[in-house]
């Protein structure tokens, strides 16, 4: 008997065609994607939908502008996004076209059920109507209101900024109203509809409890879409034909329902928190009316934001997918948008966060951990990774336990949709394995020849490519690329049968060889050079210039608010940027042994334990200031490491012990806590 596997329905949003997506709109797909791949890889048979919404009369004007007819126009739109997705490795398993045959039929069928129930009613709308936001509102939602000089309103503009127009047309209305009582009781009993749970209160105090108009679901000034059965003049508008989409691409009153029934309920609708009240009122009232389950959940994300703000094609601010994964590769643009989308909260993009998450969480965090575990296994193990042994070392169990603990968390963040979170534990785990190699110390158990440190050396290795095992599998979900080549690298298939939820450290396979020499997976870039790049990308500095910069500073100035940015910064050297300070490495080191050196008043001779594979000296001028060398023995101080060793009065100096200067010239070593350990890094 074939086991029945649970099942896992996810949608997107459709996309609107009328321009190219950039990173904000890729965000949501790469999310949902995420969601998708990590189901199947715990056990669920998932269906995962995304697709186009393809009518109205935005399509319609924007071909004509373009002297084509608006089939063409969407045609060839609709084409782009797909070739998008496939560029971005979007797993869906269905693109959906509000323009494919079946959905306009069963459009229609639906809006005549609705209509012969009494749902739907013919009437007349006059009201102000934003063409960019398909949405009508009435004169107290306009932002903006336009008055001749009678004082009589003639325009104005949406909320989103975009300009309305007066129409008046005969329309089919949804009796919304007479389901509001009903929504309530539903929001009440059902708490887990509508995520991040405030956007429930949103919907409730904005839209419902000031009285919920019937909605207007059909036009006749324009011809582009899909036309009322019993009234051809008319078609049918805007979220009656897009929001059914996520019924009709299973199957939902065609000939074949048998997706349908499989699958619906949705467990998850994952839209922008600015069509949230489209899918949480309108959407579930539709179901209801025609008898329907609703979605278990509603996930309105929020946006990712630039300096100034949304992202806009007018403003100039947009930067597109293809051109980060043309130059950064797909993995470093997946994992940079769902790492820097927090949980309920807006993410910012800036040039300068993306290069940094490429070169410390990818390069230096990740890429170096698995650059030294296959080093050091072809180093000490001739390039085999030795079996499994759990309690050799007294660092065993700690990493163990955090193991386990990240997998807890990141499964229990997956299914709750916390998925920048969830990415946050894997890189705690990634942090504590590069802890364990400095703890564990290899380089010291490899120069002792006797069996104890030899098994010791043996479970470390086997310790580290067991931990990047479960980092690579955990990574998957996001990253489609990376986590096959950790595992290439340290002699292990990916297997696609592997459940995560069963994953553990001691599953390791045994007696994998290692690549000869490991390849890094994400090289370290040169921030200015990329930072420079990326904003040349983007078309209008946010920047202000000339006067208005300096009418700016000069209000901020005098309004009293504290403004970090006019605050006279005082240094004694000249500025440097980030990057040159981070090529900077300081370490915690504790003080072995300590005399002047010979010949020389100012100069101290330290002997200290920084982690290294030995003891390293450095010689200091600050003797003046310790006339008993001898009582900083035992404390710990932070120096330069990576400063090129020279010599200085026939000694060799290897590196720089870091102090401070007050007013009256008084130099002191800086100290740090016992308690942080040898060879740490200072970040």
């Amino acid at each position: 008997m074939t086991e029945t596997k649970p099942t896992y329905y996810i949608t997107t949003p459709i996309y609107y065609p009328s321009g190219k997506l950039h990173i904000g709109n890729s965000y949501t797909t790469i999310a949902c994607d995420a969601l998708a791949r990590y189901k199947r890889e715990t056990g669920y048979d998932v269906f995962f939908l995304t697709g186009t919404d393809e009518h109205g009369l935005k399509i319609e004007e924007k071909a004509e502008q373009l002297g084509t007819n608006p089939k063409s126009y969407v045609d060839e739109m609709a084409a782009g996004i797909k070739k998008l997705w496939k560029t971005l490795e979007i797993s869906n398993d269905k693109f959906i076209r509000t323009t494919d045959d079946y959905h306009e039929k069963a459009v229609q069928k639906m809006f005549q059920q609705l209509q012969d129930q009494g749902d739907i009613y013919l009437g007349e709308y006059e009201g102000w109507y934003s063409v960019d936001d398909e949405e009508y509102f009435t004169e107290t939602q306009l932002a903006e209101v336009y008055r001749d000089d009678n004082g009589k309103v003639i325009g104005g503009k949406a909320p989103s900024g975009h300009e309305v127009e007066l129409v008046k047309e005969e329309s089919y209305f949804f009796k919304m109203g007479k389901y509001a009582d009903w929504l309530l009781n539903y929001y009440k009993e059902h708490p887990e509809f509508i995520q991040p749970a405030n956007r429930m209160n949103e919907m409730i105090n904005n839209f419902i409890k000031p009285g919920l108009e019937d909605l207007a679901v059909s036009r006749t000034t324009f011809n582009w879409g899909i036309p009322v059965k019993s009234n051809p003049k008319h078609v049918v508008y805007v979220w009656l034909d897009a929001l059914t989409n996520y019924i009709t691409a299973l199957g939902y009153d065609g000939k074949d329902d048998s997706l349908f029934k499989k699958f619906w309920p949705a467990n998850v609708q994952m839209v922008g928190k600015e069509i949230v009240r489209f899918h949480t009122i309108y959407w579930p009232i539709m179901l209801h009316a025609l008898g329907l389950p609703l979605p278990k959940t509603v996930f309105g994300h929020n946006w990712l934001l630039m300096k100034d703000g949304k992202m806009s094609k007018s403003k100039g601010n947009v930067i597109y997918p293809e051109t980060l994964v043309d130059r950064y590769g797909l993995d470093s643009v997946r994992y940079y948008l769902i790492r820097a989308m927090p949980y309920g909260n807006d993410g910012t993009f800036t040039p300068e966060d993306f290069v940094d998450r490429l070169n410390y969480d990818l390069a230096n965090d990740l890429g170096n951990l698995l650059n030294r575990t296959v080093a050091m296994i072809n180093k000490y193990e001739d390039g085999v990774i030795p079996a499994f042994e759990s309690g050799v070392t007294d660092f065993d169990a700690s990493l163990e336990e955090t193991a386990e603990t990240t997998m807890a968390n990141y499964h229990k963040l997956m299914d709750d949709l916390h998925l920048s979170d969830a990415l946050a534990e894997v890189w705690k785990l990634i942090a504590r394995t590069n802890k364990y190699i400095d703890e564990t110390e290899p380089w010291i158990l490899a120069k002792n020849d006797d069996d104890d440190s030899k098994r010791k050396l043996a479970a470390v290795m086997a310790h580290l490519a067991a931990s990047l095992r479960i980092i690579a599998y955990f990574l998957s979900p996001v990253m489609t690329h990376a986590p096959k080549q950790i595992l290439s690298q340290l002699g292990l298939e990916f297997d696609d049968n592997v459940n995560l939820k069963e994953l553990t450290m001691d599953s390791l396979p045994k007696n994998s060889k290692v690549v000869e020499k490991g390849t890094p997976i994400f090289p370290r870039r040169d921030a200015d050079e990329e930072v420079a790049f990326i904003a040349a990308q983007m078309t209008k500095s946010d920047k202000k210039k000339g006067r208005a910069a300096m009418e700016a500073a000069k209000e901020a100035a005098n309004s009293g608010v504290w403004n970090p940015e006019n605050t006279e910064l005082k240094s004694n050297k000249k500025e440097v940027r980030f990057d040159a300070f981070e090529k900077i490495e300081l370490k915690v080191a504790e003080i072995i042994d300590v005399q002047k050196v010979q010949g020389a008043d100012k100069l101290l001779q330290f002997r200290l334990d920084a982690g290294d594979s030995d003891d390293r000296q450095i010689l200091s001028g600050i003797a003046e200031y310790y006339p008993e060398p001898k009582d900083l023995l035992g404390k710990k101080v932070i120096i330069v490491a990576n400063l090129k060793p020279r010599k200085m009065r026939g000694q060799v100096s290897q590196g720089m012990l870091l102090s401070s200067e007050d007013a009256n010239g008084k130099v002191q070593l800086v100290t740090v806590p016992e308690s942080i350990a040898n060879g740490s890094t200072v970040e």
